[in-house]
């Protein structure tokens, strides 16, 4: 690969996907052109790797050139040979005692294997998480004990925004050090992932491995847990859809939304 092919980091929800879960003709089309030309485009997302390998595949994007960052950064998978490229996980012992924390306050927690959620009971919080993800669940007796391998993250859910996850932070924050990493993707979610995980530091751990220079690079997200991205890249761009806070974190900020080609408007400037 020569120098002069780039490579684009795009968030999801809010970002590539509109607020139907779709991907807009003009994005779509403005991909196509630029795998075309052999630039890389990548999906770095929250989201566990088979919901995300599942919207690829539907969303087109497994073919050669396709990655997807999964579980914000601990999971990198090559998307056309369909297989992970790298994955760093939460040691048992560690993911144990964050999910046994939740249940102590009585808050929902839940983890992944390679194919589904797993969670020690059935709720409300699950069954919106479920929704919103359009993903499936094991209920079983101890999440940690049906594990395979260690997971990429634990998930803290509190849909009602009772206050719990602050009480959980509070809890939390003087064990975790060099045990796990935590930070909000939303006012809901609490995400828990191994020390130095990020979709910042996934980046630079893919460009690294496609011989790719970050001055190549760049990135588009609309939601805190995408500034390390957003930061890390030559190019971070803020949808205009985002929050307003999250426009000094980019260097350039959207003309046009998610549900109105945003995508396609950072491909022609930036990567075309």
């Amino acid at each position: 690969m020569t120098n002069e092919k780039k490579i684009l980091f795009l968030d999801l929800d809010g970002t590539l996907l509109n607020d139907e879960k779709k991907i807009t003709e003009g994005n779509a089309e403005a991909i196509r052109r630029a795998l075309v030309e052999g630039h890389k485009i990548v999906i770095n997302t929250g989201r566990a790797s088979s919901s995300a390998l599942r919207l690829a595949g539907e969303l087109g994007l497994n073919m050669e050139g396709c990655y997807a960052i999964t579980y914000n950064g601990a999971c990198i998978y090559d998307l056309a040979l369909k297989k992970p490229v790298y994955r760093v996980a939460i040691p048992m012992e560690h993911a144990r005692y964050t999910m046994s924390l939740a249940k102590e306050l009585g808050i929902h927690s839940h983890t992944y294997s390679e194919q589904c959620v797993v969670s020690e009971t059935d709720n409300p919080d699950l069954q919106q998480y479920l929704a919103y993800t359009s993903m499936t669940a094991d209920i079983v007796p101890d999440p940690c004990d049906y594990l395979a391998e260690d997971p990429c993250k634990v998930l803290i859910v509190d849909y009602k925004k009772t206050g719990a996850l602050e009480t959980y932070v509070e809890r939390i924050k003087d064990w975790a050090p060099g045990k796990v990493d935590y930070f909000y993707s939303c006012e809901e979610l609490l995400e828990i992932v191994s020390p130095g995980v990020s979709k910042g530091n996934a980046i630079r751990i893919l460009c690294k491995l496609l011989d790719i220079p970050l001055e190549n690079t760049v990135s588009a997200g609309d939601a805190d847990n995408d500034i390390p991205m957003i930061t890390t890249t030559k190019i971070g761009v803020v949808m205009k859809n985002a929050a307003p806070h999250m426009r000094q974190y980019g260097n350039y900020v959207t003309e046009h939304d998610n549900n109105h080609d945003g995508i396609r408007e950072i491909i022609e400037k930036f990567i075309l």
